[in-house]
């Protein structure tokens, strides 16, 4: 198999820890790629339309689109259960806390393009503003989620990982540590993960 990634990527971050956590890391090739906002890419669009990383090219060619996905493909290759729930009340309950951790980083993403990207006479700030402030409430709710701190390993973890790393990664000077002592104390818990540890991405 191959995965589409970048060390910059929180999304291609989860799929690395799910595949280090459920013993598949070795059966994965990792191809860079680049995509950014405005930059054409026709290679990787043949790929996928959606030019999004990552994607799990399977041996047989078959693309499989979205993290979350290809986190729930390897995780029923290994056997399954292991990073999601198989059935009943907590299967809905770890899926839509990660659908939530998705959409927090999907609008730290644009954040970080609305900044960094954008033109600067075209940048909107009360736009930035409102989808920082979903990432920024995000964290409120799963700051008093004892459930989902001190509960089992799964992708909901992976996804409260990976949102917590890019706060560190891309807006280091945010304050969350602060705000969220107990997303810290979580977030240093699972630094001591090897599949979080080496995951970590480059200094800025």
């Amino acid at each position: 198999m191959k995965l589409t990634f970048s060390p910059a990527s929180p999304f291609a971050r989860k799929v690395r820890i799910a595949a280090i956590e459920t013993g598949l890391i070795d059966k994965i090739e990792f191809v860079p790629a680049a995509v950014a906002p405005g930059q054409p890419n026709e290679e990787y669009s043949k790929i996928t339309p959606l030019k999004k990383l990552p994607v799990l090219i399977l041996d047989n060619g078959d693309v499989i689109l979205d993290s979350y996905v290809i986190v729930e493909y390897l995780d029923e290759l290994a056997g399954g259960n292991k990073l999601i729930p198989a059935s009943g009340p907590n299967r809905w309950k770890v899926k839509s806390d990660h659908s939530l951790l998705q959409g927090m980083l999907d609008s730290m993403l644009l954040c970080r393009y609305e900044k960094m990207v954008r033109p600067e006479g075209l940048r909107w700030s009360d736009w930035h503003k409102d989808h920082w402030n979903r990432a920024w409430a995000g964290m409120a709710r799963f700051e008093n989620r004892t459930d989902v701190l001190s509960g089992p390993f799964n992708v909901a973890q992976i996804g409260l990982v990976c949102v917590l790393g890019y706060a560190d990664f891309r807006f280091a000077d945010c304050g969350w540590r602060k705000a969220y002592p107990k997303l810290d104390a979580f977030h240093q818990k699972m630094l001591e993960r090897p599949s979080v540890k080496i995951s970590v991405p480059p200094t800025a």
